[in-house]
């Protein structure tokens, strides 16, 4: 629950594209290997703005924050222990983040195992897509929720059980709000801008922004037609995360992806070289 944005309290239902709602797709428990790997130093967490006091609703968000981080630190030992590349991918609804998943994966596939995790409230469509895509897909429902936290990641990632060295893709619920608050333990954290958006973005959403590794300019072929201001929107950025990298990417035509992927996997040598030499045996979420 979010004290402020008013996000129901249900349980997430988690299951394959295409299967029925039951108690078979809700997984009750979810043990994580019981060590300890600290964030990562590029690791931005950002915390809840606050003008001081601590009311009630304050106490009860800061308890829910800390809460989640303790289990996103677990999600974060578990991928460093088998060398995961774990990448939360967060932008608004309609921001490109399914078709760049669509787009990679068969990228991807020759190079790296990919697992993708889907996150909206309702439907399987995206999920169905990534499925048609050729990765291993787990669908997130959160219902009223709006956003992923670290136990639904958790849960997703024990059906799904990525291999040693693959590349999870996180698809989080489209909202520009309250994902960042919500530390899923990942390894990278991807923000999707489109430029129907407007180039003030970052400056109208900054924590975000701020907490992003990347920042995706999407849907580049878009750019000119709609007369975006480059150099207005790197501005807008600048202001609110000084010196985050960004690039602009298009998923149909292919743009700037090579570039992603080389990015990525600059990311994934250094988890590697970081990463415990002993791989953890035994199924996820064991």
């Amino acid at each position: 629950m979010c004290g402020h944005c008013g996000c129901g309290e249900g349980e997430a239902v988690i299951r394959r594209p295409g299967a029925g709602v039951g108690e078979e797709d809700r997984p009750s428990h979810h043990p994580h290997p019981h060590h300890h790997h600290p964030h990562p130093p590029e690791h931005r967490h950002v915390a809840n703005a606050s003008d001081g006091t601590s009311g009630p609703e304050e106490r009860l968000e800061a308890r829910i924050l800390a809460e989640n981080d303790r289990l996103a630190a677990r999600n974060r030992a578990f991928f460093a222990g088998r060398e995961i590349l774990a990448v939360n991918l967060l932008g608004g609804p309609g921001a490109g983040k399914t078709t760049l998943l669509e787009a990679l994966v068969p990228r991807l596939g020759p190079r790296v195992p990919v697992f993708v995790v889907e996150g909206d409230q309702a439907t399987d469509r995206d999920g169905a897509r990534i499925r048609a895509a050729g990765a291993p897909v787990v669908q997130v429902n959160t219902g009223t929720g709006c956003h992923l936290d670290a136990a639904m990641v958790a849960r997703a990632v024990a059906e799904l059980a990525p291999t040693a060295g693959s590349w999870l893709m996180i698809e989080n619920v489209g909202n520009l709000v309250c994902p960042a608050l919500f530390d899923l333990g990942e390894s990278v954290r991807l923000v999707l801008a489109s430029p129907t958006e407007g180039e003030d973005k970052p400056l109208k959403y900054p924590h975000i922004f701020r907490s992003a590794d990347l920042v995706l300019l999407a849907k580049a072929d878009l750019l000119g037609p709609l007369g975006f201001d480059r150099d207005a929107f790197a501005a807008a950025l600048d202001a609110v995360a000084p010196g985050c990298p960004w690039m602009e990417i298009c998923a149909p035509d292919g743009t700037g992806l090579e570039g992603l992927i080389g990015w990525l996997e600059e990311r994934h040598r250094r988890i590697r070289a970081r990463a415990p030499r002993v791989l953890l045996d035994g199924e996820v979420g064991r």
